[in-house]
């Protein structure tokens, strides 16, 4: 009985997911089809189509587990312990300083390869 619900939530999930990418598509069909309205409406009444959108989207059971994986990963960002604005530039000023010694070792590996082969092929 168990397995007959889910295949019936499922069919209803279906549904819903239709529905909505067809609101989506009448969403940017109609954004483009009203171009000689003001674009203010059109992007207006496009953010109001992808709102009913995620709304429906959020009643399936793919949004469920959607909007439950974004609150479990904004729970883990506030666990982030940020680095300070000194570390912050210390690390830059390191890697830019990498860079510029990694590019000036290729560099003159690219001469010594050059003059190796104009060496060798006379």
């Amino acid at each position: 009985m168990n397995a007959k619900v889910e295949t019936e939530g499922s069919k209803l999930d279906t549904a819903k997911m239709v529905l909505a990418v067809a609101l989506l598509l009448g969403g940017v069909a109609g954004f483009y089809h009203f171009a000689d309205y003001n674009l203010l409406f059109r992007v207006l009444g496009l953010l109001a189509v992808v709102g009913v959108v995620l709304f429906i989207f959020a009643q399936t059971a793919k949004g469920a587990q959607a909007i439950g994986f974004i609150g479990s990963a904004r729970m883990e960002v506030r666990k982030v312990v940020w680095p300070s604005r000194q570390e912050t530039i210390q690390t830059a000023l390191i890697v830019f300083a990498m860079v510029i010694i990694v590019g000036l070792i290729l560099w003159l590996l690219d001469k010594l390869l050059f003059w190796l082969v104009g060496w060798i092929t006379g």
